[in-house]
């Protein structure tokens, strides 16, 4: 299970994410109509700047491996960030 928290000054905030909500996200996001929509949503904007980019599409088969992974490291702190105003972000497995 992933776990986040966010701690800000009156603001404390903590989500436990189930794997297997994770893997309905990966499968979400990595859904060819999502990949249509982010181009079609940016397209606006890289054309104002003038930039030649596409998004690529995010491999599912590539990501499902990384996620059975990292269940073998519960505990592990992958985010741990803390801003100078107090805020915090912490994301562990």
């Amino acid at each position: 299970m992933l776990h986040l928290k966010v701690k800000a000054k009156d603001f404390r905030l903590t989500l436990p994410i189930p794997y297997a909500i994770l893997n309905i996200g990966i499968s979400i996001l990595s859904s060819k109509f999502i990949h249509q929509q982010a181009n079609k949503w940016t397209k606006e904007h890289f054309e104002r700047k003038k930039l030649d980019i596409t998004i690529p599409q995010i491999d599912k088969k590539m990501l499902k491996p990384i996620i059975e992974e990292l269940k073998n490291y519960k505990g592990l702190v992958l985010v741990d960030v803390k801003a100078k105003d107090g805020t915090e972000v912490k994301i562990r497995l």
